[in-house]
């Protein structure tokens, strides 16, 4: 199996050096990112260098403004373990804090790019902007290439339909509860992950046991209901299910919440780590007058969750 090397600075070893970075978000690892990791793997053949991908955490926009909550495609675990699937060979995540956003984007060149990673192949987009105050541009990087012995690749967005595929589109396809046309976009299933949490035991009363699961800062996708399916941590095998994603409107709840629902399932899943897989958005969350309206809807869900 092939092991990806995390870092957590950009103090790397030596064979990491002299390397391809890859530098973004990369939030969701979309199609459009697939295809900058395929036009990358094309040069770590042809020149035979080692991918690198520099990320940041928490991810900049979310450092800048606290208002931003609920804006992830994609936690830290997924993303790393989808880039090993693209043939990256490490990670540098460096936390984003006060300190380092207040660096000149003339010393992140010198001295992280150039002394401290000594990379070959740079690969950003055309609207990457670095240093303080986001001094720093793509032209102050292709500006700088000789001095430093890089060469700046800027591949073209991907698009599709005339539309750029971006992980702020998918964002909002997900919002709009589009969820085919995201997990196309994803190339994969949009899925949470999270603990299972003791909630009110509301679902137990009405019939449906579920699990609550906390979904910190991921998107919140359009509030309704999903047929979904459940992974265990370190588990291949998938159980069906049916999730509740919103406020619980019947219950009078102000706080977002995934409920999900496993079929033909019994046991204690109390501070377990789940992956939630969302296969098909069913209907938007509605206020039902009562608790029995509310279950004759449910078995209606329910349904359609098993065809699915």
């Amino acid at each position: 199996m092939v092991k990806v090397k995390l870092y957590k600075n950009f103090d790397i070893s030596k064979n990491h050096k002299k390397s391809i970075i890859l530098i973004g978000n990369f939030d969701g690892v979309h199609v459009g990112h697939q295809k900058l990791f395929k036009l990358a793997n094309s040069y770590k053949k042809k020149f035979n260098l080692n991918i690198g991908v520099l990320t940041f955490e928490p991810m900049p926009k979310m450092f800048f403004n606290n208002d931003i909550k609920n804006f992830r495609i994609s936690n830290i675990n997924q993303k790393n373990l989808i880039l090993k699937n693209l043939g990256v060979d490490f990670v540098i995540t460096k936390n984003f804090d006060k300190k380092f956003s207040k660096i000149k984007s003339d010393f992140f060149i010198k001295e992280i790019l150039s002394k401290k990673l000594e990379a070959k192949y740079i690969f950003v987009s055309n609207n990457f902007r670095f240093g303080n105050k986001r001094e720093g541009n793509v032209s102050q990087l292709i500006k700088n290439e000789k001095t430093h012995g890089y060469k700046i690749v800027k591949p073209q967005p991907l698009i599709l339909s005339q539309k750029v595929i971006s992980s702020t589109y998918i964002r909002t396809l997900l919002e709009k509860g589009n969820l085919k046309k995201t997990n196309k976009l994803l190339g994969r299933n949009w899925s949470i992950e999270g603990m299972v949490q003791k909630g009110r035991q509301l679902g137990r009363k009405i019939g449906f046991p579920t699990c609550n699961i906390d979904i910190k800062d991921y998107v919140i996708s359009m509030p309704g209901v999903y047929a979904v399916k459940v992974k265990r941590k370190n588990t291949n095998k998938s159980l069906k299910a049916i999730a509740n994603l919103g406020y619980r409107p019947t219950f009078n709840q102000k706080k977002i919440l995934l409920e999900v629902h496993i079929f033909n399932f019994s046991g204690n899943l109390y501070n377990k780590y789940l992956s939630i897989e969302f296969i098909k958005f069913i209907r938007k969350e509605k206020k039902f007058k009562n608790v029995n309206q509310l279950r004759k809807q449910i078995q209606s869900d329910l349904k359609i969750a098993k065809r699915s």
